[in-house]
């Protein structure tokens, strides 16, 4: 059957197949994941044509006989130092034309795609125990690691306990915040933080390391900011100037109830403080004043993070569903 079935290569991707992608990509999600919101097309067209953050993108559509999308894959190339041999696959195929061979098709044209680009590792994430998962294991995908995926309801968070914890003394720290970029006194402070991310837990992935300094992280609120998207940031600044924490949260374009909890981290010589509790719960105080139809927040740990579970735990996130991170070591032609 997958002979009746046409791989194109979208090297523009117009606004037909952004909305071709996000029909094929909400039908996926609907049946693996009920109960998790696609991306709404505005998103799903940002994502495709949109600049990502040191690395390139590669999109596959597939259509079938009738010329009707089947299924997608997107691979994206990194281009940083330090993560040069990788590359990160999205892959869906409609359920209703899975087990004709469209899956597998998409992922020979991408791992052919990572040879010519010289990539030794490829990862992907599927949800834990679905058919994702046995597909990427029959061809050769090993479990890396495991996310814990975790929801936060802000409704369901007494206020009283929220003030106790955010304006409880934390001597030497002050709280600062910002939207979008940071500001450029900070810069500097903020990037020193993001290379604390480097000691998080990725399992068996091959991930490489990303080195950050002022102009990347300006570089990242940008690309944010093109795809129409909204990031708050929360810091905890010691006397010294240095930043020792912080937490952010992303408000996808047109956001709905639920924000994304991108980063937070401690830096190491400032752990065992409560900051990651107080730069949290300082942003859910944020997200109520400034945003209230923000109802929720959904994050993910390693399930070996053992510190960071209990500090979202303490706030008051549950746990709802596991995705796996799959690698799968490309041979060199």
């Amino acid at each position: 059957m997958s002979s009746s079935v046409r791989v194109l290569p979208l090297p523009r991707v117009s606004a037909d197949e952004a909305a071709a992608w996000h029909r094929v990509v909400a039908a996926s999600m609907a049946h693996d994941l009920p109960g998790v919101p696609a991306p709404d097309p505005g998103q799903i067209h940002a994502q495709l044509t949109q600049p990502a953050l040191s690395s390139r993108r590669l999109s596959w559509l597939a259509t079938g006989a009738d010329g009707v999308p089947v299924g997608v894959a997107g691979l994206r190339v990194f281009t940083s130092p330090g993560q040069e041999h990788l590359s990160e696959l999205e892959l869906h195929v409609d359920p209703a034309h899975r087990r004709l061979g469209t899956g597998s098709l998409l992922l020979a044209v991408a791992v052919e795609a990572c040879r010519t680009e010289n990539r030794r590792s490829l990862i992907a994430a599927a949800p834990a125990d679905g058919p994702g998962e046995a597909f990427g294991v029959r061809r050769g995908f090993r479990p890396a690691l495991t996310l814990d995926h975790l929801l936060l309801r802000l409704d369901e968070l007494p206020e009283a306990d929220l003030r106790r914890t955010a304006e409880a003394e934390h001597p030497g720290y002050r709280l600062t915040g910002w939207t979008g970029a940071v500001p450029d006194e900070l810069a500097d402070a903020f990037a020193a933080a993001k290379n604390a991310m480097n000691d998080m837990p990725v399992g068996d992935l091959d991930y490489g390391s990303v080195a950050w300094d002022a102009d990347r992280v300006r570089a990242m609120a940008q690309v944010i900011a093109d795809r129409g998207d909204a990031l708050l940031t929360i810091a905890a600044v010691h006397d010294d100037g240095t930043m020792a924490g912080y937490t952010e949260i992303l408000l996808p374009q047109g956001s709905g109830p639920r924000a994304q909890q991108y980063d937070t981290a401690v830096v190491p010589a400032h752990r065992g403080h409560g900051l990651g509790v107080w730069v949290k719960t300082a942003m859910v105080r944020r997200l109520r004043a400034e945003y209230p139809d923000v109802v929720e927040i959904e994050t993910d740990n390693a399930d070996d993070n053992a510190h960071m579970l209990a500090v979202n735990h303490r706030l008051g996130f549950r746990s709802y569903r596991r995705t796996r991170e799959f690698q799968l070591d490309v041979p060199a032609t």
